[in-house]
C-alpha cells in the first residue's frame, strides 16, 4: 500500500516516518521547501540517534529514508492508496486541498484528515466521493504516541472505515472509534483539566505552582495543567478551547478563560517563547508550590470530578464506548487511569456529590452532573 502524507510539519513527518518504518512507499508533499528540509533533517537526526543507541542499523535508516519521496506537487499522489492530510487546522484550507487531491488520486484512494477538532463531515462534503473521507487523528509526537482516533464521518463507507483502521492497527497503534463531534474523545474530555484549573487560579484559590503540584504529586498526572499548557502553547490550547466552546453552541462547560486569552495576546505562549505561566529564561525564578495536602486534595477532587463528568457525558451521548474513552485518555494523553475506571474506584456517588456541591455553590450550568454519572451511581 502506497501512502501519501500532505504537510511536512511535525505531525506530517511523524506519520511519514511511521508508514516508512513499516515498509510503505511514502509520498511526502509540502509546498514549503524550507519546512520540508527542516523536517527531513530533524528525522535524519532522530534516526541516527537511534543507531547510536543500537535500536536500529544504519542500513535500516537509509532504507527508511529511501522510502520517503519528497515533493511539492499534489499530483504525485496519483498512485497512492491512502493520503493523510496533516496541514493547518483551518476548515476552508482543508476543504480546498481535499478538492484538489480528489482531482489527482484514483477512485479507490482513501482521503484521511488528521484534524484534531474540525468536522470530518464538512471536509468530506467538499469531495465528489465523500464516502472515501475519514478522520485519522494521531497525537504528537506521532511515532511515540500509541493512540489514534478513528473518526468516520456520516458519509464514510463501512469499507473505508475498515480499511483505514486495519492499516493504522498494522502500524502497531492503539485505535479508538469515535463519533464525529467537536474534540472527538481526547480534546473534548480533557478540556476540564485546563479549564477547571484556570478557574481555580482565577478565583484565587491556589496559584499555578500549587495546582500543578497537586495534580502531579497527589493525582499522579505526568504534567500539571499549567506546565502542559506551556508545553502545548497557550495560543494553540486557547484556540482548541474556543473552537470546542463555539462548536458546542457555547455550552458553559467549555468556556475559555480570560487568563489564557491575555497570555496569548501578550505573546506569552509558553516554552516556545520563553514565557507562559512560568518563566523559562535562564536564571529565572518561579514561585514555589504551597504543599498543603488539604488544599491540594481539594484541587484534585474538583478537577477530577469535572474530568470524570466529561467522560461520563461522552458515554451518555454515545461518542465512544466506555473502553475506548478510558483507552483514549490513558494512551492519548497519558492519564494515570481511565476516568470511568477512576470514577468507579472513587465511588460514583462521591463523584455525583462533588459535582452537586459545586453546582449548589455556583448555580452555573458548567457544574451540571451528567445523567450517565447519576445512572452509574444508582446502578451500583
Amino acid at each position: 500500500m502506497k501512502v501519501g502524507v500532505l504537510g511536512a510539519g511535525s505531525m506530517g513527518i511523524g506519520i511519514a516516518q511511521i508508514a516508512a518504518s513499516f515498509g510503505h512507499e511514502v509520498v511526502l508533499c509540502d509546498n514549503n521547501a524550507a519546512s520540508m528540509e527542516r523536517s527531513i533533517q530533524g528525522l535524519t537526526k532522530i534516526l541516527h540517534r537511534l543507531v547510536e543507541k543500537g535500536r536500529i542499523t544504519l542500513e535500516q535508516v537509509n532504507a527508511l529514508l529511501g522510502r520517503i519521496q519528497q515533493t511539492s506537487l499534489i499530483n504525485e499522489f496519483n498512485d497512492c492508496d491512502i493520503v493523510i492530510e496533516a496541514i493547518v487546522e483551518n476548515l476552508a484550507v482543508k476543504k480546498s486541498v481535499f478538492q484538489k487531491m480528489e482531482d489527482v488520486v484514483s477512485d479507490t484512494c482513501i482521503l484521511a484528515t488528521n484534524t484534531s477538532s474540525l468536522s470530518v463531515a464538512s471536509i468530506a462534503a467538499s469531495c465528489e466521493k465523500p464516502e472515501r473521507v475519514i478522520g485519522v487523528h494521531f497525537f504528537n509526537p506521532a511515532p511515540l504516541m500509541k493512540l489514534v482516533e478513528i473518526i468516520p464521518a456520516i458519509q464514510t463507507s463501512a469499507e473505508v472505515l475498515q480499511k483505514a483502521r486495519a492499516l493504522i492497527d498494522s502500524w502497531q497503534k492503539v485505535t479508538v472509534l469515535t463519533k464525529d463531534t467537536p474534540g472527538f474523545i481526547v480534546n473534548r474530555v480533557a478540556r476540564p483539566f485546563y479549564g477547571e484549573s484556570l478557574r481555580i487560579l482565577e478565583e484565587g484559590i491556589a496559584d499555578v505552582a500549587t495546582i500543578d503540584w497537586a495534580m502531579t504529586a497527589l493525582a499522579g498526572f505526568r504534567m500539571g495543567p499549567f506546565t502542559l499548557m506551556d508545553y502545548i502553547g497557550n495560543d494553540v490550547n486557547y484556540v482548541v478551547t474556543e473552537t470546542v466552546f463555539t462548536a458546542f453552541y457555547f455550552d458553559p462547560r467549555y468556556k475559555p478563560a480570560f487568563t489564557q486569552k491575555r497570555l496569548s495576546e501578550a505573546g506569552y505562549l509558553g516554552k516556545k517563547t520563553g514565557r507562559g505561566y512560568y518563566n523559562y529564561a535562564e536564571g529565572a525564578t518561579n514561585p514555589e508550590a504551597t504543599k498543603d495536602q488539604v488544599l491540594g486534595q481539594k484541587i484534585v477532587d474538583r478537577v477530577l470530578a469535572m474530568l470524570i463528568n466529561e467522560a461520563a457525558d461522552a458515554l451518555f451521548w454515545n461518542i465512544a464506548s466506555a473502553e475506548d474513552i478510558d483507552l483514549a485518555m490513558t494512551k492519548g494523553v497519558n492519564y494515570p487511569k481511565g476516568l470511568l475506571a477512576w470514577a468507579k474506584e472513587i465511588g460514583y456517588q462521591t463523584c455525583v456529590d462533588r459535582l452537586d456541591a459545586l453546582y449548589n455553590e455556583y448555580h452555573e450550568d458548567r457544574y451540571r452532573c451528567s445523567p450517565m454519572l447519576r445512572r452509574m451511581a444508582k446502578e451500583v
